[in-house]
């Protein structure tokens, strides 16, 4: 299906990024991976990818939460590739405390990766996009996209700002062949999360399992977590022929989260 298409995944040496990475490969899709990590391990995964599902694979790791990297990976790819088609703005990362408490270079940190890049991304890929009269840009929000929970003022600022952005942006390429939407996972068994489940379980007293159980019952109603894989189908069913008149739009992925 996507044959010949070429996507930038950002965040994606692990989590939900790999796995969206790894579900538009299987669809044809050329990829830049994009992320932290060691480069030993990054490279086992590119080579993976590539020899799996017999695309072209490459890493760049340029730092998300720099603008001009950003828009730099953007100008990389059209160069390299002759053509960017699908841009997945998934890079975050988290911290929590009580807003009078937040760290203001953290705060930072969050919006410049989590919102900000996402920002910069598009602007760079539209013109492109628009040039060729096709584009997917699909943001990877969260339930903190559109609802909130506390000692995450930061993450859910910047997932609603996120949200936001999408919905501009859809509004802005409407009927130019370019479709933005934003994805909005629930609780995801990934890094992020991990860390949350083992500070639950220290700060209780409790297992692992138990930390992770009590996480789900405090939101999630299916009472199991959303997969990599399932967000990596989300996005590739948003870059189908069956969604090109779904655009500023954000997709809940949460088991019932914001049902609610």
């Amino acid at each position: 299906m996507l044959s010949g298409k070429v996507a930038i995944v950002t965040g994606s040496t692990s989590g939900i990024g790999l796995g969206i990475a790894n579900e538009l490969a299987k669809l044809g899709a050329d990829i830049v991976l994009n992320g932290f990590g060691d480069a030993g391990e990054v490279e086992k995964i590119r080579r993976g990818i590539a020899l799996e599902h017999g695309v072209r694979v490459v890493y760049n790791g340029d730092d998300m939460s720099k603008g001009e990297a950003v828009r730099g990976m953007i100008d990389a790819t059209i160069k390299q590739f002759g053509h960017l088609d699908i841009l997945v703005n998934n890079a975050g990362i988290q911290f929590t405390a009580p807003v009078e408490e937040f760290p203001p270079a953290r705060w930072q940190a969050i919006l410049d990766i989590n919102l900000s890049a996402a920002f910069h991304g598009i602007a760079a890929a539209v013109p492109q996009m628009r040039k060729q009269r096709w584009g997917r840009i699909v943001n990877i929000a969260s339930a903190h996209g559109l609802v909130a929970s506390t000692h995450k003022a930061a993450y859910v600022a910047a997932k609603h700002g996120l949200v936001g952005l999408t919905k501009v942006v859809g509004l802005e390429t409407a009927g130019s062949g370019v479709t933005c939407n934003a994805v909005c996972p629930g609780w995801v068994r990934t890094p992020l999360v991990e860390r949350q489940i083992s500070d639950m379980a220290t700060d209780k007293h409790i297992t692992q399992k138990e930390a992770a159980n009590e996480l789900l019952a405090e939101k999630q109603p299916s009472l199991e977590f959303v997969s990599p894989a399932q967000l990596g189908g989300t996005v590739a069913f948003l870059c189908s022929a069956a969604a090109d008149q779904i655009t500023g739009t954000a997709i809940s992925v949460d088991g019932g989260w914001t049902a609610q």
